[in-house]
């Protein structure tokens, strides 16, 4: 696969010993407002590409109900306009700010950070054997991390291990919203038998978008935080994580995982 062209961008670069001077490849980061009816109420910094599943995921992620998202009339470069209807914008009391390293830097308060999802009751139960090959299957779906080593990825995979959907992102925050977002576009919300992957560790955030997604279970490469734990705990979600090499750690709801 090659990566996408609005993904990564040449830039000139010396390769240090030696002093070769070459051409290389970086990832594209750019801002994308996002607006509810024409109002602006959020900027962040995205790798281009699925703008509007990105603009879906962030509002359900947030709890603004979306319904729909379009390029907007005035045409706006870096912006998508999303229809929802039971918005208020007088209610808005924080800045919805977010850069590509941490999707919570810059909100208003600790406090908006947290958004109401129902606990998990999904009854899902995975094999071992298939868990530990999720991270490797998303792997081969990302040309553009390929291409640039500089992108993360969420993927989302059926009960069988059948990827639905793969997005990249500078953003790990941004890349599990353009899956949301696709995911809502696709009816499949919520994710009750499907499960979710993604290419670094394991977030406070992250694991709030996979509650509001209703994923049963979330895989990760890498390490999660402690409030990570704390919330897939509550939220009744199944928290893997360190998942290579044919094993796992299994941090909360473990009766998900048969091995």
């Amino acid at each position: 696969m090659e990566a996408p062209p609005y993904s990564a961008a040449a830039v000139d670069v010396v390769r240090l010993p030696g002093g070769r001077r070459e051409r290389d490849q970086v990832a594209v980061e750019e801002p994308l407002e996002i607006r509810i009816g024409g109002n602006p109420v959020a900027v962040t910094m995205r790798t281009p590409g699925h703008d509007e599943e990105l603009a879906l995921g962030f509002c359900i992620s947030e709890g603004l109900r979306p319904t729909a998202a379009q390029l907007p009339a005035d045409l706006a470069a870096n912006t998508v306009d999303v229809e929802a209807p039971e918005f208020d914008l007088t209610r808005l009391q924080r800045s919805f700010y977010t850069s590509s390293s941490c999707g919570v830097c810059g909100k208003g308060a600790l406090e908006a950070v947290a958004v109401e999802a129902e606990r998990v009751e999904s009854q899902l139960r995975l094999p071992l054997e298939l868990v530990v090959q999720l991270p490797d299957r998303l792997r081969e779906a990302q040309a553009a991390f390929a291409a640039t080593g500089g992108l993360h990825a969420t993927g989302l995979f059926t009960a069988d291990g059948e990827l639905l959907c793969a997005r990249e992102d500078v953003g790990r925050h941004n890349a599990f919203d353009k899956v949301i977002g696709w995911a809502f576009g696709a009816g499949r919300l919520p994710l009750s038998g499907d499960v979710l992957c993604v290419s670094g560790r394991l977030s406070f955030e992250l694991v709030q978008k996979a509650a509001v997604a209703g994923s049963p279970v979330l895989v990760a490469v890498g390490a999660p935080s402690s409030l990570a734990v704390s919330l897939a705990q509550d939220r009744g979600i199944t928290l893997c994580g360190f998942v290579r090499g044919g094993s796992a750690n299994v941090y909360t709801e473990a009766w998900r995982i048969e091995h």
